[in-house]
C-alpha cells in the first residue's frame, strides 16, 4: 500500500490530543532497506542537527532509558550513564525494541511508547526552535517545539554525544 500524505500515526494523534502543534514530514523508503538519519534529514530538506534519533539502552541496574540525539552524532555511553545516574549502560538490541517500546528499529519515537521510560535529550535541543523526531513509523517524522516534546515525556537534557 502506498503511503498517503494524510496518514496519521499514533504519535501524531497523541500530539493532537494534547494540543501540541507539529509539522509532519514524510519520506520514501524501500522495505527492508536501512536508511540512515542524515540521509532522511536531507531527503526532507532539514538540517541533520535538528533531526533527532531515539535510542534505547539498559542500565547496570536493569532500568531502561531513552536517549534522543542528533542523527549524525554518536551516543557517548559514559555521558549517558551519568545523565541517568547509572554506573554504566548498554544499547538495547534492536530485536528487543518492539516488545519493549511498541516501535520497530528505524521508527522509534520518544512519544507514545508502551511505557514511558526516563528520557534524556541532547542539550542542543534547548537552543533549537524546533526538533524533528520519528512519528513512530518508518517514513514519518514530526517537527515540534523541543520544550513541548521534553515536557510531554517528562524528559531532561544533558551532554550525551561523543566529542
Amino acid at each position: 500500500m502506498a503511503k498517503q500524505k494524510d496518514d496519521k500515526t499514533n504519535v501524531m494523534r497523541l500530539l493532537e490530543q494534547k494540543g501540541v502543534p507539529y509539522t509532519p514530514h514524510t519520506y520514501e523508503h524501500e522495505e527492508g532497506v536501512a536508511v540512515d538519519g542524515v540521509t532522511v534529514a536531507r531527503s526532507v530538506g532539514l538540517d541533520p542537527e535538528t533531526v533527532f534519533k531515539t535510542l534505547v539502552a539498559r542500565g547496570a541496574s536493569g532500568g531502561l532509558y531513552v536517549f534522543d540525539i542528533p542523527v549524525g552524532d554518536t551516543l557517548d555511553l559514559k555521558k549517558a550513564a551519568r545523565a541517568v545516574g547509572e554506573k554504566s549502560i548498554a544499547m538495547h538490541h534492536k530485536k528487543e525494541l518492539l516488545p519493549l517500546t511498541g516501535y520497530v528499529h528505524g521508527g522509534c519515537s520518544p512519544l507514545g511508547m508502551k511505557k514511558q521510560y526516563p528520557t534524556v535529550f541532547h542539550e542542543t535541543a534547548e537552543i533549537l526552535d524546533t526538533v524533528v523526531v520519528s512519528a513512530g513509523k518508518i517514513g514519518f517524522q514530526v517537527e515540534l517545539a523541543p520544550a513541548a516534546l521534553i515536557a510531554l515525556v517528562g524528559g531532561s537534557t544533558a551532554d550525551l554525544t561523543v566529542e
